[in-house]
């Protein structure tokens, strides 16, 4: 019937026995159920078997899971066909067949119905360890509280899709993709009750106990004894008692069940854990002790061999708790479900949520483990156990004595999955590593560890991925371009870096691995000790724990312990034994609270008071206390009187008038040259948002801005804040307040992110609300400050403004207003730069760099010095170390951890420095023997800072941090010290600040009274509100708060001390902390160079090499040091000890007690001589001389506290007093090394008025760190970047994968950010965990950015600037420059006092406007450079025209003035309005313009050939023209009809030709049109078309021939004449069809330049009672309202041209009392191209076109009216236009600017050619060098030059009469004029002989033939008979300098007979 084992009946009924067995049956696939009476009876072995068995309900899920792998398991695991699934439905794990998500991270604020009777339940997929899914099932079918009474079989619903009834859990597993490999078991996968927390979120509850039907027959004590340690009654959370002690949740290190980290919700926790507090109930306690009692007399050896047989066999059921397979463990049940929390943080960082620790055993397997009693006690530290490979046992008995962490399981296990990475690519072939090669590659890590270095799991991630790298090397590079960002190549190792011991060839074997990982071992003398077993780690682990009893593993610091069979996978774990590791380790598992919580309780609790006690015996002249009280009394007075009368004597010098320190001054708010680049930076950035097509951000409807700074609620910063927005005066600037400016206004824009802030950003959103055109920017200061998610407060007891910042920046309202802008400020940007981030990487703004290729970008006067400067100051050849270390303060903290394991550090190390600090002082005060119970670096900054105050007449001192992160130490740190410096009577030498975030600060009255006369503050109410305002107060700052919040220190900082901050190994952590110390020193002083620079670097290694040998620190407070080779002091400090002592440096070599180097009186000290007459050594080597001077010379400054007469002596002597260098210990107490001569540049020697805050200003500040931090900092990865820039980021974050690349030294700021935005992920607890979205661009928020900076450089002046720029760009953008000129040459104009027109005229008359003569004369000021044009009726002045301007000037300097837009103003393409979206074509409700391209010809006789333009017609502007009906060809332009008369219509064609302008040309004519219908078209250039497409995408484009890609406006007025008559011809044929007369056709066009911004009319008011009285007055009008007015002016069509005035504000009444002038026209003009059909525009011409076109239009005899009550203002555009043409040299590309002189040359010469078109050559060296061809017209105004037929510019200094050939034209009589010259341009055939004979030359006169080839110049000389009358010599002619090719123009020039 079964097996017959001897034993006692269970008391148990017989017919639970029957339904286990069926049950047992039912579940397997094949095996025979075990017999029911076998299992009755229990052999004695294995109750204990059973016992542990029971005790392990909750780690129910690894067992099962590695069952499910089978991977040890003496046989395998059935295997198991999983069912197809159904066609086309959803297979993606974690999600339903339907594709509803099941995954409890993403539903769980989802209202899930849960039908009565049903229970939502977590189930494990095999394929998503990091997840649970939700299910509903009924609870009827789950096992009660103790485990029994499950139904068979299964009844549940799908919580996603809603389906129900399903009966069997096979079906139910596979609609939810578990996919499973083995045979599906509702007690394997449904793992966890689901509750509901505070928040209404849903979390992992309790684990659902299946276990508990397989014990149900033991004896009742175990039964209840598993049951209570487990089980807690259902939803109770934790008892209000338990925790409301003051004992923390997680109080002792190993105390913290990982499920308590990484539930959601404290109260959940509890149920995983029974010693989840630290003292568990007494009825937990009870069991604990029972269960260690039933467990430890146990031999362990024996249990594997007891109870059934090894092999899986028939009569066995496989859930037997001696089943070897059931133990095969995946590791602790927390390590897979990452994604709750933290997706597993590889780094063994304080914050990460994973590494909390674990008091309750890891799950277990097999054989339990007994943790032995007394284990902390003997070992002095708490062992951390890291589970590695494989199985890990249970451990039971004194569990609080040990940390099991799934940090190194984690790591194993990512390093594996890259290769999953590149399946999907179909790389098969590359393996993951080896677990036999991660547990080697981890020993050689550990083995090349230093005794005082931490393992980090970040290098052993990537040692694994730089081997896995090198040994795939080749499939690596087979797919690089498919991986782009995976694979980064083989890097060289770093010295941290074991070399691969293996290649893939050659695989290491199980059996292989111990032997191998012993010989690795060998090398390390103890270090790591290696501990193989055969059977299972529980074996190693009980050798271990004996070996560590036994005290045989006292110099060991890892065990490494290794199970390894043959046919099996590997079993490992690493056990940290080494105290400092195991502590340090152990310590940052803790989370911020707490590690709060663990110290307050130490402190309440009384545990500190051990180390009190224990100081006391230290101190051989009984307790300091006492010292300190008998030292009160017996110098009572005498030392107040001494001590304090420096501190008082100022207050009395500056009252008389005498000595005042002069070096004390407030620096008043100015902007440096970089803080004024970042606002231009983030301006620029604003504009790019503004001009994207997204339409995220219409600047141009925004007047003003407004905004709200928020900080952290930290009340100093807050106060910094106010202070920094106060004295910048940007309120007043951008008009938010009035001049009188209070306090609580200037409070209304800054916001402290507290519970309270959400009432003033209630206001803020409110505003914005209310004033849509005002542009609010939201300011979020030091932005890497509480990331928390509003709804994943993962730590709900800790502050009450955690995920405010998400709640508030975050809403809907921020996210969705239009006219919000958020920017973030931080020093630390790496959390907001995550795969899920809001901010796009192109709104980031980096700090720029000061340097580029050597080159200064921004010249400061102040050096910045931050975190790389402090670090290169570590570097050899610098004679500063910023940073260093006090190793004898490690070596006691070290000792003294050994004494009392289980205190805190952080509370060992506090008091210690407490400790130093007060011996330093009683040292300093003249207790000399207290010297030796403090170090050297102590000793230095007190001494500095009690002596700083008297160095000064005015009482300026030095400020020293002590950085204290928790705020219950700080407090015990603060009254400790205060009560020692009261009864040292130096309470008003300096001042001990305790600074904490929440409050402000408070001083004693007497320095506020200093502070007020040092600040000059009249006001009896002040008090110092910030850090800055401290300035030159001697005090002790006791900086508190676990992060820094902003707040920035005064340039009085001496010393940072940061000894006490936590070692925590998180970028931003470690960052944050030494930016406390970022500072600005003038950069004239040289603060890093130094006198080391000539030091061998092999001397130097000499020197400092006896500095690394161990020593023996002794417990009782050995002044033995130990010091890093690194450190050195600094050459020029005089006001510090020596905090450079050598390896075994006495400290009773600095103060004597016959001479204290200060004493009570502060008068005496050793004298130089003295000192000298002490040196045993001197050593005359230069070279070593500054050696020890700088590395080994204490340089205490003597010569500042002797008499004045010391003062005499020479420099030499001084400098030697004040370098008395401390020895070894073996030498005598004062061996001086100083140097016999003084270097030169040591002129520096103190006088003893001189201030130390002056000083400390001009140096930066000394920080002194940890020494685990110190390392950290100092040393460098593979890449050369300090080892802190590859730690994790920030403690909310995880990285995304650890096969990273390592980051890079070359990396600029953005490609640092795209590495974190590629390889980092926020965890839930992150605000922006849920920032995710398919489509990536769509998570980025339009309107964020992101200012990054180091700490304190000047961020908050950058974003004030930037406000100021903003605003004025805001009005600048309402503004425009226009030219504002008057007009030229008015005293040439005719002095008739003539009128034609009254004043009041609307339009001109016909019949009159015929009588006005035409005025030759240019009157625009744009032509101001130009040839005067003579008449016979104008009297010429010699003086009339202005002096020649340099060609570059006739830009810079032409006049403008700013006009603010009005409604009616042209707009360029930043324009962006509601209005004109349709109009402009880019609003994205409408789908984008579509155009079609038509082609258009004609042929035009003068060119001789048919001209091809081409049409770009958007489809919503098509029916301004008529297409062919069959083949839609473009037949012509609609054209109305002269009668026609429409209030909303404007009849001319506006023209605009435009080059290089196609963002800046005012093409939007929308406003300007008043909305009136008209069409508008854009005259560009070929290469031009696509650009301006682009831009203008609702516009017709007109695209010249390419033939004109280089040709000047000319040829574009030519070809937009010749088109608009060849339209209206075509017009008038297809409209006479309709029976319209030709002349009715309407015939004008408007052209208009690209920079018309805004039209005006004149509004005259004639009521005067005389008929020439009259008022004026000009307002803005719309063009529509000009155009329409002109449009209708009688007998229009009469008119050749019609213009209107250039716009000034100098016009006056005479200049508009005509209304109309018969003169020339520019820049907007409407051209008659009927009456102008014979006159064209030279296509040629670059210059004056429009001058020479209104010169023959009038020759011709037609009219050009100008309306002068009309005028244009034109826009100065600084690009495009004519300034678009650059002359350069046709041979070399690089630009050099050619002179005008060079701009012609003698035909076939070697001269260089330009590459530009000949006419712009010829046109701009007569505009400057015509003197040369007219000499004699040179200012001779009275002899003009005679032109015939073209007007071309000769300059301002030459005039010119304009002449046509024509015949029947318009000339001036020349019968009274002699002239000077004759210039014959490109002449027809009108121009003859007999022709040019009518005019008169003076003798010498010159003349000028132009001609496009020589053989017509030729041609030309003979057909006009020019050789009777003018003389021509062979080198009078001249060529353009161009190319044959490029076809110059010719010249020929001579001289009348």
């Amino acid at each position: 019937m079964g097996n017959s084992y001897a034993g006692q009946l269970k008391t148990t009924r017989f017919e639970e026995v029957l339904h286990n067995s069926i049950e047992a049956s039912l579940r397997s696939n094949n095996l025979v159920p075990r017999p029911v009476f076998s299992q009755l009876y229990l052999e004695a072995e294995q109750q204990l078997s059973s016992q542990e068995a029971g005790s392990r309900a909750d780690n129910e899920e690894e067992e099962e899971e590695e069952e499910e792998e089978g991977s040890e398991s003496s046989s395998p695991p059935v295997s198991y066909q999983m069912k197809p699934p159904p066609e086309g439905c959803c297979t993606t794990d974690g999600f339903c067949q339907a594709g509803k998500d099941l995954r409890l991270v993403s539903i769980s604020n989802e209202h899930i119905e849960v039908p009565s009777g049903f229970l939502l339940v977590g189930a494990k997929s095999p394929h998503l360890p990091d997840h649970l899914l939700v299910c509903a099932v009924d609870k009827r079918f789950l096992p009660d509280d103790k485990g029994r009474n499950a139904l068979l079989g299964f009844s549940g619903n799908c919580v996603g899709c809603g389906k129900k009834g399903f009966c069997y859990f096979t079906e139910f597993s596979n609609h939810i993709n578990l996919k499973l490999t083995t045979q599906p078991k509702k007690q394997k996968h449904l793992k966890y009750y689901l509750v509901r927390n505070a928040q209404g979120a849903l979390t992992k509850g309790s684990v659902i106990c299946w276990k508990g039907a397989e014990f149900r027959g033991q004896q009742p004590s175990s039964s209840t004894c598993s049951s209570t340690l487990f089980q807690l009654p259902e939803g109770s959370g934790l008892s209000g008692s338990t925790w409301n002690e003051p004992l923390p949740a997680a109080h002792p290190a190993g105390t913290q069940h990982p499920a308590a980290a990484m539930d959601h919700s404290p109260s959940t926790a509890a149920f995983s854990s029974a010693a989840h507090n630290g003292k568990e109930s007494p009825k937990q306690q009870l069991v604990k002790s029972n269960l260690s009692a039933l467990t430890r007399p146990a031999v362990l050896g024996t249990l594997t061999n007891s109870g059934p047989p090894k092999k899986r066999h028939k009569g066995w059921s496989p859930e037997s708790p001696s089943s070897t397979e059931t133990w095969n463990l995946q590791g602790n049940p927390q390590a897979p479900n990452r994604t709750k929390n933290d997706g597993g943080s590889l780094s063994s960082a304080p914050h990460s949520a994973l590494v909390g620790p674990a008091s309750s055993p890891m799950v277990g397997s097999g054989e339990p483990v007994s943790v032995p009693d007394n284990l902390l006690k003997i070992c002095k530290a708490k062992p951390v156990i890291f589970k590695g490979h494989g199985n890990f046992p249970y451990l039971c008995g004194n569990i609080n004595d040990v940390i099991v962490s799934p940090l190194l399981y984690t790591c194993y296990r990512n390093s594996q999955s890259l290769s999953r990475a590149y399946e999907q690519y179909g790389a098969s072939t590359i393996q993951p590593i080896s677990e036999e090669m991660q547990l080697l590659l981890t020993v050689y890590y550990l083995v090349q560890l230093a005794s005082d270095q931490v393992p980090l799991m970040e290098d052993l991630e990537q040692i694994f991925t730089r081997s896995w790298r090198e040994s795939h090397l080749s499939e690596i590079r087979q797919f690089q371009p498919v991986l782009p960002g995976l694979v980064a190549p083989a890097t060289p190792a770093t010295p941290a870096t074991p070399a691969t011991p293996a290649t893939p060839a050659t695989p290491v074997t199980p059996a292989q691995l111990p032997w191998l990982a012993g010989l690795a071992a060998t090398s390390c003398n103890n270090s790591v000790h290696i501990i193989e077993c055969s059977c299972s780690l529980a074996e190693g682990l009980s050798e271990m724990f004996k070996l560590l009893m036994e005290g045989k593993l006292s110099k060991t610091n890892y065990v490494v312990i290794i199970c390894a069979g043959r046919n099996r996978a590997i079993d490992s774990c690493i056990v940290i034994t080494g105290k400092y590791q195991a502590r340090v380790l152990s310590e940052s598992m803790l989370t911020p609270s707490d590690y709060q919580k663990e110290v307050n309780y130490q402190l309440v609790t009384g545990k500190v008071e051990t180390l009190g006690s224990f100081f006391s015996t230290l101190c051989p002249e009984g307790d300091i206390d006492l010292l300190l009280e008998k030292f009160c009394q017996e110098n009572q007075g005498h030392i107040s009187s001494s001590l304090s009368a420096s501190v008082n004597k100022p207050t009395a010098l500056n009252g008389t008038g005498a000595a005042a320190c002069t070096s004390y001054e407030i620096e008043r708010h100015q902007i440096r040259p970089f803080q004024l680049a970042v606002a231009q930076k983030l301006l620029s950035h604003i504009c790019s948002i503004a001009d994207s097509s997204t339409q995220n951000l219409d600047l141009g409807s925004f007047e003003k801005i407004d905004f709200l700074i928020c900080v952290p609620p930290s009340e100093v910063t807050y106060q910094q804040t106010l202070f920094h927005l106060w004295h910048s005066g940007i309120l007043l600037e951008l008009g938010l307040e009035k001049e009188h400016l209070t306090k609580q206004r200037v409070e209304q824009y800054v916001m402290k992110i507290d519970p309270e802030a959400q009432i003033k950003f209630k206001v803020f959103l409110q505003n914005s609300m209310q004033n849509p055109h005002t542009l609010f920017v939201l300011i979020h200061d030091h932005a890497h400050w509480d990331l928390m998610s509003a709804v994943h407060s993962l730590y709900p007891q800790a502050e009450l403004s955690a995920g405010l910042v998400d709640r508030l920046l975050n809403c809907r309202e921020v996210k969705e207003a239009p006219n919000i802008v958020t920017l973030h400020v931080t020093s630390f940007p790496y959390a907001l730069q995550t795969q899920h981030t809001h901010i796009s990487p192109y709104n980031e703004i980096h700090w720029p760099s000061s340097y580029s290729n050597g080159v200064d970008l921004y010249h400061e006067n102040k050096k910045y010095f931050g975190l790389s400067e402090f670090i290169e100051s570590t570097l050899s050849g610098h004679s500063i170390p910023l940073l260093r270390y006090d190793s004898s303060f490690e070596a006691m903290v070290m000792a003294l951890g050994k004494r009392f394991p289980r205190l805190h550090s952080a509370v060992i190390r506090t008091f210690v420095l407490i400790q130093h600090y007060s011996a330093a002082m009683m040292a300093v005060c003249g207790l000399s023997q207290m010297k030796n119970y403090t170090s050297v670096e102590t000793l230095e900054i007190t001494q500095n800072l009690i002596n700083s105050s008297r160095q000064c007449p005015s009482g300026h001192g030095l400020m020293v941090v002590l950085r204290i992160p928790c705020t219950p130490l700080a407090a015990v740190a603060y009254e400790r010290l205060n009560n020692v410096r009261e009864r040292l009577a130096l309470e008003e030498n300096f001042e001990i600040i305790l600074g904490n975030p929440n409050s402000g600060i408070t001083i004693g009255k007497h320095f506020v009274e200093q502070l007020k006369v040092w600040q000059k503050i009249e006001d009896a109410d002040w008090r110092p509100q910030t850090y800055l305002e401290l300035e030159g107060l001697p005090c002790i700052l006791i900086f508190s708060g676990m992060d820094p919040q902003g707040e920035s220190l005064p340039r009085s900082l001496r010393y940072c001390d940061l000894r006490l901050i936590n070692s925590s190994l998180v970028r931003t952590t470690l960052e944050q902390e030494l930016g406390l110390a970022a500072y600005f020193v003038s950069s004239e002083v040289h603060t890093e160079k130094a006198v080391v620079n000539d030091v061998l670097e092999s001397d130097q290694e000499k020197l400092s090499s006896t500095d690394n040998e161990d020593e023996e620190i002794a417990t009782e407070g050995s002044t033995s040091e130990k010091r890093s080779p690194m450190k050195r002091e600094r050459s020029h400090s005089h006001d510090s000890a020596s905090s450079s002592l050598s390896s075994k440096a006495s400290i009773t070599a600095f103060c004597s007690e016959s001479s204290p180097l200060v004493t009570a009186a502060g008068d005496t000290a050793k004298s130089p001589h003295q000192a000298l007459s002490n040196s045993t050594e001197e050593t005359t080597n230069n070279c070593e001389r500054q050696k020890q001077k700088v590395d080994k010379g204490a340089q205490t400054t003597i010569s500042k506290h002797l008499p004045p007469v010391t003062e005499q002596l020479d420099t030499k002597q001084n400098i030697r007093s004040a370098q008395i260098s401390i020895a070894s210990s073996s030498s005598p107490p004062f061996s001086s090394s100083s140097s016999s001569s003084a270097p030169p540049h040591n002129s520096f020697i103190l006088q003893s008025s001189q201030c130390s805050m002056a000083k400390a200003s001009k140096q930066p500040p000394i920080i002194f760190l940890p020494k685990l931090v110190y390392d950290i900092i100092t040393s460098t990865d593979s890449s050369g970047l300090p080892k802190s820039s590859s730690l994790l980021p920030y403690h909310s974050v995880m990285w995304a994968s650890s096969f990273r690349p390592l980051m890079s030294k070359m990396m600029t700021c953005t490609e640092q950010s795209l590495y974190y935005r590629q390889w980092t992920v926020p965890k839930p607890i992150h605000m922006d965990y849920t920032n995710r979205s398919e489509g990536r661009m769509d998570t980025f928020h339009p309107r964020r950015l992101l200012l990054s900076g180091p700490p304190q450089i000047g961020k908050t002046g950058a974003y004030l600037q930037f406000l100021s720029i903003l605003s004025r760009m805001l009005i600048r953008l309402t503004e425009v420059d226009v030219y504002d000129e008057e007009e030229i040459n008015i005293s040439i104009k005719e002095d008739s006092d003539q009128c034609y027109h009254q004043p009041g005229d609307l339009w001109p008359d016909l019949e009159t406007f015929k009588k006005m003569p035409f005025d030759y004369t240019i009157h625009d000021p744009k032509y101001e450079d130009a040839s005067l044009i003579c008449s016979k009726l104008q009297t010429i002045n010699s003086e009339g025209s202005s002096a020649s301007r340099r060609q570059e000037d006739t830009y810079t300097r032409r006049q403008t003035t700013r006009m603010r837009l009005s409604k009616y103003a042209a707009y360029n393409t930043y324009h962006h309005c509601e209005q004109c979206h349709q109009y402009m074509g880019f609003n994205p409700r409408y789908q984008l313009y579509e155009s079609t391209l038509h082609a258009f010809a004609f042929s035009y006789s003068m060119l001789g050939e048919e001209i091809q333009l081409h049409f770009i017609i958007p489809k919503s502007k098509e029916h301004h023209f008529v297409f062919s009906q069959p083949g839609r060809q473009l037949e012509s332009m609609r054209l109305p009809l002269v009668t026609d008369k429409s209030e909303d219509y404007i009849k001319s064609p506006t023209f605009t030709p435009t080059t290089g302008r196609h963002e800046h040309g005012l093409f939007n004519l929308y406003h300007a049109m008043d909305g009136a219908s008209h069409l508008h078209v854009l005259v560009v250039k070929e290469y031009e078309m696509a650009i301006y497409k682009k831009y203008w995408p609702n516009h017709i484009m007109l695209v010249l021939p390419s033939i004109f890609n280089s040709a000047g406006v000319g040829a574009a007025h030519f070809l937009i004449k010749e088109l608009s008559y060849h339209n209206l011809e075509l017009e008038r044929n297809r409209q006479e069809e309709l029976g319209i007369k030709p002349q009715d056709i309407w015939p004008f066009i408007v052209i208009s330049d690209d920079s018309c911004v805004m039209w005006n009319a004149v509004e005259v008011d004639c009521s005067g009672d005389r008929k020439s009285d009259y008022t004026w007055s000009e307002r803005n009008v719309s063009l529509k309202q000009i155009l329409q007015h002109i449009e209708a002016t009688p007998d229009v069509t009469h008119y050749a041209l019609i213009g209107m005035r250039k716009w000034s504000s100098k016009t006056n009444s005479a200049e508009i009392k005509e209304p109309f002038s018969c003169c020339h026209v520019h820049d907007f003009i409407m051209l008659n191209v009927d009456l102008t059909q014979n006159v064209q525009y030279n296509q040629n011409r670059f210059t004056c076109d429009d001058v020479d076109f209104n010169l023959r239009v009038h020759s011709a005899g037609l009219l050009l009216c100008r309306f002068n009550h009309f005028s244009v203002m034109k826009k100065q555009i600084a690009v495009g236009g004519q300034r678009s043409f650059h002359i350069k040299s046709k041979v070399s590309d690089t630009p050099v600017s050619v002179s005008p002189a060079q701009y012609i040359c003698a035909p076939d010469s070697k001269h260089t050619f330009l590459a530009a078109p000949a006419q712009l050559l010829l046109e701009k060296y007569l505009q400057y060098h015509s003197h040369r061809f007219f000499p004699l017209s040179l200012k001779n105004f009275s002899h003009p030059v005679l032109s015939v037929d073209c007007y071309l510019n000769l300059g301002p200094q030459i005039a010119v009469c304009y002449v046509s050939s024509r015949p029947h034209s318009l000339n001036i009589s020349s019968s009274g004029l002699t002239f000077s010259g004759l210039l014959l341009y490109l002449c027809d055939s009108f121009v003859v002989a007999s022709f040019l004979k009518k005019f008169h030359f003076l003798k010498g006169a010159t003349l000028c033939v132009i001609c496009q080839d020589r053989n017509s110049l030729r041609q030309t000389v003979v057909r006009l008979e020019l050789e009777d009358e003018w003389q021509f010599r062979l080198r009078d002619e001249f060529q353009t300098a161009n190319a044959k090719e490029d076809r110059p123009l010719f010249f020929l020039t001579g001289r009348h007979i």
